[in-house]
């Protein structure tokens, strides 16, 4: 939540929203954390905490596609791949499991993702007008083609 909060241009879910994420047994979900070991002394503000969290990503498995519905990489973390990875072992395990596509929607105006999702092979394939709100605005969709 931390991690998520810090990064403005995140699908902002509530704790509840995470907690269901993971208690849900009507959809397969795909959770990959990134993460790195604290530096000796560091003060984690987590009490028993080692890792510091550096970017996450949860996907559902529709069969036959799988939804990318949040990714999230550390400020201090961005242009160095990590984005990149996550969405290779995503599109990995999609391919594992015979499945079609990758689909998504993002804001209009979170250009960092949209060239992140480009690079990657995903296609804009629709607009939604004004699904997000706080502040208001257009989600772009994405498609990746497995077949």
């Amino acid at each position: 939540m931390h991690l998520e909060r810090s990064c403005a241009s995140a699908a902002h879910w509530t704790e509840q929203q995470y907690r269901q994420t993971f208690e849900r047994e009507d959809a397969k979900r795909l959770v990959l954390v990134a993460d790195a070991p604290f530096p000796s002394g560091a003060d984690e503000n987590a009490p028993g905490s080692t890792f510091d969290i550096l970017g996450f990503l949860v996907a559902r498995h529709i069969t036959p596609e799988w939804e990318l519905e949040n990714l999230v990489v550390a400020p201090t973390t961005r242009r160095q791949g990590l984005g990149t990875r996550l969405l290779h072992a995503l599109l990995a395990t999609a391919r594992e499991t015979n499945s079609q596509s990758v689909f998504l929607e993002v804001r209009e105006s979170n250009a960092a993702a949209r060239s992140l999702y480009e690079k990657t092979g995903f296609a804009q394939t629709g607009r939604r007008k004004a699904y997000y709100k706080d502040p208001p605005e257009d989600a772009l969709l994405y498609r990746f083609s497995l077949k």
